[in-house]
């Protein structure tokens, strides 16, 4: 699984980090970036409640690990 934060229309509430800081961090503009390549199968229910919790829906799932 990878995850991707649209630096468009982050607003950097940071629920994300939150929720899973071991993959988003708040970077020094104050937008969520994202620390791993492919996300460890055991982070992957915390990626999904990341995602459905963004108020500015910026966090997005590809479950193709092959596509970049």
């Amino acid at each position: 699984m990878k995850v991707q934060v649209n630096s468009e229309i982050c607003a950097g509430f940071g629920i994300c980090t939150g929720i899973a800081p071991e993959v988003f961090e708040l970077h020094d503009d104050g937008y969520a970036v994202v620390l791993v390549s492919e996300v460890a199968p055991e982070d992957e229910d915390a990626m999904r409640r990341a995602e459905s919790q963004c108020p500015a829906r910026a966090i997005s799932i590809s479950e193709d690990c092959s596509a970049d």
